[in-house]
């Protein structure tokens, strides 16, 4: 909370009005630190405003808010257009991802040990998302190769206008993988931008090694 606290406090001091864009409450603690950090910083101050976003985003699909925002704020957009855009982009945006090894998800207290052990003794892949901030299972399929074809089915069934989005593909330590797919999708779907990066550190140690991510939106703002 103490971040929170200096950086509002610095921008307070110099009259600047914030949007702090936070990653899902359902998967961290850092919306409700920003929060309180916020109150305490505007008690008893209304020079300026803090916006604080809980985006219900994780990995790249958080990113692709962020990305977007700060896109707008570089082309001089107003403060109402951003925030309608980040409310938009939270809202619509699909994770849709597999991890290749259950221990993980099983050590960060999503699954159980019998179904850690099972699913690695007969090589079953979960396909998860996130929905209101949280996981949420999807699909358990045998193999590689059929959770890959998969997630891309799953894309063409809930994203629209794909060739017009920047799809995000986040890996743990599978780059190979990644632009597999992003191969795939391109193929498929006619997409001509990508952003493509390993999972984070915290995300990364629950996921694990060979965990694949799919972000993209469900609706587009600009229809």
């Amino acid at each position: 909370m103490m971040d929170f606290l200096n950086l509002f406090t610095k921008y307070m001091e110099k009259g600047v009005n914030l949007i702090y864009i936070g990653f899902s409450s359902g998967l961290s603690g850092t919306v409700q630190a920003a929060q309180m950090a916020k109150n305490q910083v505007l008690e008893g101050n209304h020079a300026i405003t803090i916006d604080v976003l809980d985006t219900k985003c994780a990995s790249l699909g958080f990113g692709l808010v962020v990305y977007q925002a700060a896109k707008m704020a570089r082309e001089g957009k107003s403060r109402k257009e951003i925030l309608e855009a980040v409310h938009f982009y939270s809202e619509h945006m699909e994770h849709i991802f597999t991890v290749d090894d259950l221990e993980y998800l099983y050590r960060g207290g999503r699954v159980s040990r019998t179904t850690a052990f099972v699913g690695s003794l007969l090589n079953i892949k979960p396909i998860l998302n996130v929905e209101d901030g949280k996981l949420v299972p999807i699909e358990k399929m045998r193999g590689r190769r059929k959770v890959l074809q998969r997630m891309v089915e799953i894309m063409e069934e809930r994203g629209v206008a794909l060739n017009k989005q920047i799809i995000a593909i986040s890996h743990g330590d599978d780059l190979e993988t990644a632009l597999e797919l992003k191969e795939i999708i391109m193929e498929e779907f006619g997409t001509k931008e990508f952003l493509i990066n390993t999972i984070g550190g915290a995300i990364g140690a629950h996921a694990g090694p060979g965990t694949i991510a799919l972000f993209f939106l469900n609706e587009l703002m600009d229809k």
